[in-house]
This record gives structure tokens, sequence and C-alpha cells, in this order.
């Protein structure tokens, strides 16, 4: 130590910075756990995420550094208050002021014209890099489809020709005045929000009744309820992807669902890639479900692993209402409910029967418009029916010793029925009541 100190004692400050401001341009190869020098790694990173770029020079570093982290290319233009980030299909430029405030930031895919995001600009103004570098991952991950520029370019086109499709159909039966809530119960494809810049299209396709409450108790709040993410992904079979929109305008089928146009070869295009639907956070699903889904798109929803429904139902749960974990194992829970006797619930998960059982699916596969809509109406029976049954759960621990205890036992029956066990109010023996959830 003392030895270094004799070394570096004369270097001035400014050219600590630099070399500081070097190492931590260079890109992670692989994961940072994995390196023989990751905790060097690492701690680059730690002081990448707290340093609060202010100057153009400091917020130009950010960004190069942070595109490289994802493996795309950085450069400053020839102004200096211009950086481009680029990959072989699309690229970023980000439009600085001399003092390094965010003026633009514009986006264009191959071949395309740039245009405005206001969601990257948004993101850059906050200083919020952790939010700009998932939208660069997410921008990568529209062209990770096996092949050349030109595969990978038709799989862009063809997520394009879907988006447009999907937002024709929101558009079906629509009245003019419908309210959010009502669209994203009953809309045919949710309450669609079109891709924008950065931002890729998403599907809000159920809010629960507590969420439904609290917009009509508090007009103006935004109730965020389940949704989902469209998007492209690249695979190792070929799948044939609309290359145009095939909804016919203002038409529907016999069955009263929409009309699409024949999937010819002149519409389509044999590609190693499918549309999916991606969830924020995996959804438990009955088995069921997952065949119905499966006999509807077409295709397997592959890395699924089998347990009891309830038993996902009750992981996921504590997962979304504690920031602690909690044992996945615990089967009994304490709610209160105002103005009632405080509720003890024992949820029975159940046997391994394959009725009975499901899986955490986190997305959804599919090659042509016309499967959304099913799945959706899927989507939302499963989740109405996850909703009920995760209202019995809680984080709180129970007070065995309390003697005004109303006790119930929940057990799972077949498909989304389900029975309620507890002791009569009046007569002296146990109840029961089976119910069969319903989306309508």
């Amino acid at each position: 130590m003392e030895q270094l100190h004799l070394k570096y004692q004369q270097k001035p400050w400014t050219e600590t910075l630099k070399r500081v401001h070097f190492c931590m341009d260079k890109p992670l190869q692989g994961r940072v756990s994995n390196a023989p020098d990751g905790p060097l790694l690492s701690c680059m990173e730690k002081i990448q995420r707290t340093l609060n770029a202010k100057s153009l020079f400091s917020v130009m570093n950010r960004l190069e550094s942070l595109s490289k982290q994802k493996g795309l290319n950085a450069h400053i233009g020839p102004s200096g208050t211009a950086c481009y980030i680029t990959s072989d299909m699309f690229y970023i430029e980000v439009q600085l002021e001399k003092d390094g405030k965010v003026m633009d930031v514009k986006l264009a895919h191959l071949g395309e014209t740039p245009v405005v995001c206001d969601d990257l600009v948004q993101h850059l103004r906050m200083k919020n890099y952790d939010a700009f570098g998932r939208i660069l991952e997410d921008l990568s991950n529209l062209y990770q489809i096996p092949g050349n520029s030109e595969m990978k370019a038709k799989g862009y086109l063809a997520l394009q020709a879907l988006e447009k499709d999907l937002y024709s159909m929101s558009l079906l039966d629509r009245a003019q005045d419908v309210n959010r809530v009502t669209e994203v119960l009953h809309g045919k494809v949710g309450h669609l929000v079109p891709r924008t810049g950065g931002t890729s299209m998403n599907i809000e396709f159920y809010i629960s009744p507590y969420q439904v409450l609290e917009a009509e108790l508090n007009p103006g709040s935004q109730v965020c309820g389940t949704k989902t993410v469209v998007t492209v992904e690249g695979t190792d079979m070929l799948h044939k992807l609309p290359l145009s929109p095939l909804l016919v305008d203002s038409q529907t089928g016999e069955d009263g669902n929409p009309a699409f146009l024949p999937l010819t070869d002149e519409l389509s295009m044999d590609l190693p890639a499918f549309f999916v639907l991606k969830f924020h956070q995996p959804i438990p699903m009955s088995s069921s479900s997952i065949e119905e889904i499966q006999r509807l798109t077409g295709i397997q929803i592959t890395g699924l692993k089998l347990a009891p429904l309830y038993e996902l139902i009750v992981q996921s749960t504590l997962k979304e209402k504690c920031s602690e974990d909690l044992s996945t194992h615990k089967s009994c829970f304490f709610v209160s409910l105002p103005d009632c006797p405080k509720h003890c619930y024992f949820i029975n998960k159940g046997s391994e029967k394959s009725d009975l059982t499901g899986a955490l699916v986190s997305k959804i596969p599919f090659s042509h418009p016309k499967c959304v809509h099913g799945v959706i109406e899927i989507l939302r029976h499963q989740v109405a029916y996850n909703s009920l049954i995760s209202s019995c759960v809680s984080e709180k621990h129970i007070n065995e010793d309390d003697s005004e205890l109303l006790y119930f036992e929940v057990v799972p029956q077949k498909n989304t029925s389900f029975s309620v066990f507890f002791l009569h109010p009046v007569k002296e023996n146990l109840a029961c009541e089976t119910s069969n959830v319903t989306f309508i």
C-alpha cells in the first residue's frame, strides 16, 4: 500500500477520474457473478448507477457505458452534443445541450424515418437510466431472430402487421363513450395501448372488483389492472407469420368474431419466429386453461413446471403482497374484513390430480391475430378465479387464541370450481358451499 501511495501521490484527481470512466466504459462480458473480476465489475456498475450525471461529458459517458453493457455500439456525433446508439437493425439519436440537458431522442428502425420518442426523452431527463436500459434491451430483443438482417427485418414487419390488426380489432363494436374499465373487461382485446417509440404495445385485459371500486370512489385515479406485452421472439421452428394486416375492415364472420383474409403466400412468410404475449409477472394457470390455449394457438407453451394450482396462487399472492420472503408452505391465513368477525382461511392446495394442477405462465406464443381474442377470454377467466382465491391469502400472522375467529376451508374442485367448508352459524354441523367462477 505504501508503494502504491508513493506511485500515485503526484497524479492529479482529473486523471484518476479519467481512468475510472475509461474502466467503466468497458462492456460487461457475460454474467458479472461468473467473471473472475466480478467484484470489480459489480463495483463499477454500482458507481454508474449512483453517479448523478449532470455535465455533457458525464451524460455522454453514461450513455456510452450503458449502450456497451447492452451489447450496442455508441459514438459521439461531430457536433459533440449528439450521441448515437446503434445496432445493425436500429439506431437511437440523443441530442443534448452543452450543459448536459436532454433536448430530443429519436429512434429509427432499418429503412424507416427517425421518430421522436417521448418515453425515452422522459427517462433520460429524469435520469432513469435503468428504465432506458430496459428499453434498449427490448429493442434488441425484437431482432433476436435466427438468420441475416433481411430475416430479422421480416420479423419486425410481421410484428407491425400484427399490431395494426390488433388495433383495428380494438375499435370493432366499440362505443364512442366507452370507459376504460368496460374496455378492459369486455373489449375484444381489452384496453390496448399502441407501441410508441421504445415502449412495446400492451394490452390491459383484467381489473379486479376491488380496483373497479377504487376507480369509482376516486374519479380520475388511474388504477392499473393485469397487462400483457405484445412482441415477437425467435424460435428454432418455422411459423407462417403475416407480413401485412389481415383484418377485413368492419366485417365479422358468422360466429360474430372478426373476419380475416386467408393466410396466403403473398401475405405471409415462414419465419423462425412467433408472436408472444408476455406478462410482467408469471400468471398461475390451470392445466385445462393451458391446454385450451395451446389448442387455440396450435403452439406448445414450453418450460412449464406443473404443481398444485392453489399452491401456485398462494405463492404468487404472497410474493406480490409481501416485501420479505414468506414460506410458500403456509396454508392458514388471517383476513380482517370491515364490520365483520375476523376470518381464518385454510387453503387446501389439493392433490397431484391432473385437473387440479397448473403452472406459472410467463408468455403465450401464437402465430395469427385471430387467436388473441380467444386467449384474452381465457386469461380473463383464469385471472378472475385467481383473484377470488387470492383474496383469502394474507401475509398477517394468525392469533390462534382468538376465540372470535371464523374458520373456513377452501378446497379446489374441477376446473374453476371450489368449495368452502365452515361451521353452520345456527346448527352444530359443518356446512359446505360450492361455487363455479364464470366470467361474463
